[in-house]
């Protein structure tokens, strides 16, 4: 597991808080001047990433756990995509079933896809969501989550609306436009996304960062590193 540089761990003795699993959902597309992804800005009085600029998603329920009908061929996919990460089954999958793997993959999928229908009104094809990174929080935070991200392309003729009360606005913004913005001190951005964001500014267009070779290797920031983030962040403002 890739642990991004920082202070060292704290005291093995302090309680830790189990990293919830979720999913977050990037999604893209082309336009004459590049990349665009689709954002939120949160509302002030959240309990959690209060202020910032997020991609929709939220915590895996329950619920995300039936009622699903995938190929076998997609979870398959996912499950070797996600084999780093914390859902992997500790035994081999079955070619016809999937598995465990296959089941946690399915699971996590279905929560990405109830997210985006919930927080924008749009319905994803499942074969449009690609895994594409899963960060957990830093152990030193009283809140935490093991998080899956997807990028998406949906259809050229949907559209995402904002309707969560979780979030201020929601729109599509230049990717290029929201790290600018984000280094002048106009808006705020979570380590992940802002990390992602930069990965994705190095692509051309949707297809090029669908085609391309890339692992999951999960990320664990150490102890301290989001605190030393949002200083290093509001000391340019």
């Amino acid at each position: 597991m890739t642990e991004t540089p920082g202070p060292s761990h704290p005291d093995a003795a302090k309680p830790v808080a189990e990293a919830r699993l979720a999913a977050s959902v990037i999604l893209l597309r082309d336009t004459p001047a590049g990349l665009e992804a689709f954002v939120q800005h949160r509302v002030s009085t959240m309990d959690f990433a209060a202020g910032m600029v997020v991609f929709p998603g939220g915590r895996v329920d329950a619920a995300d756990s039936a009622g699903w009908d995938y190929s076998p061929g997609l979870l398959e996919r996912h499950a070797k995509e996600w084999r780093l990460s914390s859902i992997a089954a500790a035994e081999p999958d079955s070619p016809t079933t999937g598995g465990q793997a296959g089941k946690s993959a399915g699971t996590v999928l279905a929560a990405a896809i109830r997210e985006v229908q919930e927080e924008a009104g749009l319905t994803l094809d499942p074969a449009d969501l690609r895994p594409w990174a899963n960060w957990i929080t830093p152990v030193d935070m009283p809140k935490r989550f093991d998080t899956y991200f997807y990028v998406a392309k949906p259809a050229p003729d949907t559209a995402p609306q904002h309707q969560t009360t979780e979030a201020w606005q929601s729109l599509w913004m230049p990717v290029d436009g929201i790290l600018s913005a984000e280094a002048e001190g106009k808006l705020q951005l979570m380590p992940p996304t802002y990390y992602l964001l930069k990965e994705i500014s190095g692509f051309d267009s949707v297809d090029a960062m669908w085609t391309a070779d890339h692992k999951v290797v999960p990320v664990l920031a150490p102890p301290g590193s989001l605190a030393a983030f949002l200083k290093e962040r509001a000391s340019r403002g």
